[in-house]
């Protein structure tokens, strides 16, 4: 039997990664137009993915093909999962374009899913390798993406819900200096729903976790709102005793 070389693809196992960034208006996705033929109907989307080297882990393989396909480097990823229907790669497009660049598109793969909150403004994506483009694409506005991405999206969305209950992770999607208003959408759109504004701002005034800088906002056409600042040290004070309940 041939051994196998550790620096080859492995043909059966891919990561994924689904990066979510705010705009202070909507939860965004970052996507790749993965460069099918531009006269087609639907340029397919995708998540950024491809297959793992037989010589590195699969956190590895994660950090190394988000880079590779859109220039992003140095973020924390989660692991979401794994994802193995047998019939991931049943659309005809998909199949398609896996004959044009892998060296067995008809190999059975399954995908270890990640995602990470990242604030839009730090990281300008581009695309390289076989992405023709990279960008942030409001995630409401997705409905459909190539092989089981959707689904992939998905499952990251009702993470991020769960998570957001119990960990005030949305403050990783907000600049340094932030708006009640600009919180309160963040949290709409990461819980897709309507939350009574009175009612939100009394939790979080409660909550005593962040900072009034006594300072408001500047160039704006409305009326200037106050900003705010996430306090870290008031937030390990509350955990620490024990406090684990951060939801809307």
């Amino acid at each position: 039997m041939q051994k196998k070389n550790v620096s080859e693809l492995n043909p059966n196992v891919s990561v994924d990664c689904v990066i979510f960034g705010f705009d202070l208006e909507k939860l965004n996705v970052l996507v790749i137009d993965r460069g099918e033929n531009e006269l087609a109907e639907n340029v397919r989307l995708a998540l950024p993915g491809n297959l793992i080297y037989n010589n590195e882990n699969l956190e590895q393989a994660a950090y190394r093909v988000l880079e590779e396909l859109t220039s992003l480097k140095d973020i924390y990823l989660e692991q979401i999962g794994a994802f193995g229907d047998p019939n991931r790669i049943c659309k005809e497009a998909d199949r398609a374009w896996l004959k044009s660049i892998r060296a067995e598109p008809e190999a059975r793969v399954i995908t270890v899913a990640y995602f990470s909150l990242v604030k839009m403004e730090d990281y300008m994506p581009h695309a390289a390798s076989f992405a023709k483009n990279a960008a942030w694409i409001p995630a409401d506005e997705i409905k459909d993406l190539a092989f089981d991405h959707y689904d992939i999206l998905q499952a990251a969305r009702n993470k991020l819900k769960e998570k957001i209950k119990i960990q005030p992770i949305g403050f990783n999607l907000l600049p340094e200096k932030f708006t009640l208003s600009q919180l309160h959408k963040l949290y709409e759109s990461i819980l897709d729903k309507e939350l009574d504004k009175r009612n939100f701002r009394r939790k979080v005034q409660k909550l005593d976790i962040l900072t009034n800088l006594n300072e408001k906002q500047e160039g704006v056409p409305h009326k200037p709102s106050e900003l705010y600042k996430f306090n870290e040290e008031k937030y390990q004070e509350l955990t620490q005793n024990g406090y684990d309940n951060f939801g809307f």
